[in-house]
């Protein structure tokens, strides 16, 4: 007996459900016969397409913006002549921060061990470095002249644009933190 009640039971809902169905669809046709009866509006055109004006780079000898400054003493570059030796010395061994640019670096301290002054570096991984003279860093060759309680000086060599090589002095400075 409970299966003949199960029957009419699914039979019942099943005749509710398919009434509801039917009463749906009305009220979207009424919708869709009032917006097609509404006349369109009138696009506006497409506006014209404009050229953009064209711009020389002239900067292209400037500081790059982007990068950290360095305090550089901008001494007059001495050039030397064309069969002179001046140039890096491929044989040698670099060293570890001449795998940076020159302005990545910070001066952050100074250390004195049995008469030599040392400079405490800091890369941009956070890495200090101990510096004396003779040491390079920096990506251009700079070798190390001098270090100063406030101060690295250094001479860089690069490459002039007749392919030749001249040196430029520079320097790091003590961070200010």
């Amino acid at each position: 007996m409970t299966e003949n009640w199960v029957k009419i039971l699914t039979m019942v809902l099943a005749a509710a459900l398919l009434t509801a169905c039917e009463r749906g669809t009305r009220d979207l046709e009424q919708w869709v016969a009032e917006t097609l009866r509404t006349p369109g509006a009138e696009i506006d055109p497409i506006p014209p397409v404009t050229t953009p004006e064209i711009v020389s780079y002239v900067a292209f000898d400037l500081r790059d913006p982007f990068q950290r400054r360095v305090a550089r003493a901008e001494e007059p570059v001495e050039e030397v002549a064309a069969g002179a030796a001046l140039r890096p010395d491929p044989d040698r061994r670099r060293e570890f921060l001449e795998n940076f640019p020159l302005d990545t670096l910070r001066m952050v301290g100074t250390l004195e061990i049995e008469g030599t002054n040392f400079a405490l570096v800091r890369d941009n991984d956070n890495v200090v470095h101990r510096v004396s003279e003779g040491n390079h860093m920096g990506s251009n060759h700079g070798r190390v002249v001098r270090v100063g309680r406030d101060r690295v000086e250094l001479v860089e060599l690069i490459e002039d644009p007749r392919g030749g090589w001249m040196e430029r002095r520079a320097q790091v400075v003590m961070a200010e933190n």
